[in-house]
């Protein structure tokens, strides 16, 4: 996605960023070239802010517009999956908590639902328990064990091979139409104003 080198707002400017507090730590609180750092500080705190929030409302923006059910036209009757993610669970592991928190989920799902109900698009919030990644896309199987180091989708039950993500997608996909006629997914009241 053309957004994604623009969304790692924080890893880029992070060294900057630490370079100058560790430089200011060593000043005498109040003095004037203190005053100047903290200065810098906050203007660089607030590009990177200026950055994430640029980059969410193009994102969001770009998505609520344009992904499109094949019959639709451009910028009417999109269609559009999200997961209920557990970004609390996502924050504990100290590999991932950085990244996430730089991403800014919540703010995201937000600008995400009042664009979708502003351009007259629908979006869908999968439960975050829903087997989307388990399950096949052709013959809707779920499979009892997947761990997420396997690329591959493997159906017992039909025989289909398949990359996970493309499985995944499809899953997601056929369900958002299935729920139109009573399937699965939590929908979003978009219309409730």
């Amino acid at each position: 996605m053309r957004y994604s080198k623009r969304a790692k707002s924080y890893r880029k400017l992070e060294a900057q960023l630490s370079r100058l507090q560790y430089l200011n730590q060593h000043k005498t609180k109040f003095s004037s070239n203190w005053k100047k750092a903290q200065l810098k500080i906050a203007q660089l705190h607030s590009k990177i802010a200026n950055i994430r929030k640029d980059t969410l409302h193009k994102l969001t923006t770009y998505l609520a517009k344009n992904h499109n059910p094949p019959p639709s036209p451009p910028g009417r009757g999109a269609r559009g999956v999200g997961e209920d993610l557990n970004v609390s669970g996502m924050m504990a592991n100290h590999k991932l908590a950085k990244a996430v928190a730089d991403m800014g989920f919540y703010e995201f799902r937000r600008q995400l639902e009042y664009k979708c109900k502003l351009y007259g698009s629908e979006l869908f919030i999968a439960d975050r328990w829903f087997p989307s990644f388990k399950t096949c896309s052709r013959c809707g199987q779920v499979k009892n064990s997947l761990s997420l180091s396997e690329r591959v989708f493997k159906c017992e039950h039909c025989g289909f091979n398949c990359d996970c993500s493309a499985t995944l997608a499809r899953t997601r996909f056929e369900c958002s139409i299935k729920f139109s006629y009573g399937g699965q997914f939590a929908r979003v009241s978009l219309w409730t104003g």
